[in-house]
């Protein structure tokens, strides 16, 4: 479970100095996205590891299976050893099932760092403003559709975070 603990606090980690550097330099905002998504097809190549030993397992665990893996083995208490043998192959299991939930939630933040890095970068080439919407108001002071404005910068963004992982 350490290794889990780990993944988890480098991947948090990296992401959150990812996006803060994208946000201090703005010439690295490309840089950013490509860093992600290295990491992102580290993670994918962890998970496919992962889960071809989880299926690898659960052939293993099989009961003739089992039974194939002491045919050759004399002993006084067969049933005993198949019974530490499956214990043992289900603990292999519940590891990886915990792993691939772990690098599963990586994955998952990845995925949303990168399409953050892109609206970034995206905004950064068009040269527009920072992302966060202000809501405007008139000179009173109230507000006047800041709300709205904001759900349409937001809906803006993604779309055009779509169009960008679309090109790639």
């Amino acid at each position: 479970m350490r290794l889990i603990e780990h993944i988890s606090l480098l991947s948090i980690l990296f992401l959150t100095c990812a996006i803060s550097a994208s946000a201090q330099n703005p010439a690295s905002a490309s840089q950013t996205v490509e860093n992600l998504r290295a990491q992102l097809q580290d993670v994918q190549s962890k998970e496919e590891t992962l889960s071809a030993r989880s299926r690898q397992l659960d052939e293993d665990l099989k009961p003739e299976n089992i039974e194939k893996y002491f045919a050759l083995n004399g002993s006084t208490h067969p049933e005993e050893l198949r019974e530490q043998r499956r214990r043992q192959l289900e603990a292999e299991k519940s590891n990886i099932t915990a792993q691939l939930d772990q690098l599963a939630a990586s994955r998952a933040r990845l995925e949303s760092a990168i399409a953050t890095a892109e609206a970034a970068a995206y905004r950064q080439s068009a040269g527009s403003a920072p992302s966060v919407a202000q809501p405007q108001g008139d000179v009173s002071g109230n507000q006047t559709n800041g709300t709205s404005r904001a759900r349409t910068t937001h809906r803006t963004q993604r779309k055009h975070a779509r169009r960008a992982r679309a090109k790639h």
